[in-house]
């Protein structure tokens, strides 16, 4: 009788798995629906972010390339340079934006003008003095394309978004004073 009875008994337990594992297999299946629409704008919002973060870097390194030039650039000898001042202003913005402005094309987005210190809305990069002590230098990248690393989508019926972002960064100062024996050339400007 306890034969009967174990027998039943793992029968029973037999049943109950099957059960389970129809119910499991179910379950799996609602889990990985639940994965996908949960992940998806989780994808999104990362894609978001970076894409984010790109243009931010970006925008700050470009800046960060002109504040460094611009405050070297008020400071150089003739010592200091090998042509002209504003090439060699250019040469240092490229050096110190990591990448972004390698090249010719890259060299084009870069402008350095001077302004007359006694006037500063007047434009004075034409003038072989506009360099000299006292008066403004002003380096900028001007309409830089920064290429976003991914597409955009903004709603699923339009086009992706592609479009660069277009930066244009300014830092200005006073060139410092020095005898006009030092002033280096001031080269083609902007």
């Amino acid at each position: 009788m306890r034969i009967g009875e174990d027998r039943s008994h793992m029968i029973q337990a037999g049943v109950q798995t099957s059960k389970h594992r129809s119910r499991r297999r179910r379950s799996a299946g609602a889990e990985l629906l639940e994965f996908t629409l949960n992940f998806m704008p989780f994808l999104a919002m990362t894609m978001l972010v970076t894409d984010t973060a790109w243009c931010v870097f970006g925008e700050a390194t470009l800046q960060e390339a002109v504040r460094i030039a611009v405050r070297e650039g008020v400071t150089l000898t003739t010592s200091q340079v090998s042509t002209d001042l504003t090439s060699t202003v250019k040469g240092i913005v490229q050096a110190h934006a990591v990448g972004l402005l390698n090249g010719t094309t890259g060299y084009g987005y870069i402008k350095v003008h001077y302004f007359d210190g006694n006037n500063p809305g007047n434009d004075v990069s034409n003038q072989t003095w506009g360099n000299i002590s006292g008066n403004i230098m002003q380096v900028s990248v001007e309409n830089y394309s920064l290429n976003p690393l991914m597409v955009r989508l903004f709603r699923l019926q339009d086009k992706p978004d592609v479009a660069p972002l277009n930066v244009t960064v300014y830092a200005a100062d006073v060139i410092e004073p020095m005898s006009p024996a030092n002033t280096p050339p001031i080269g083609p400007a902007p």
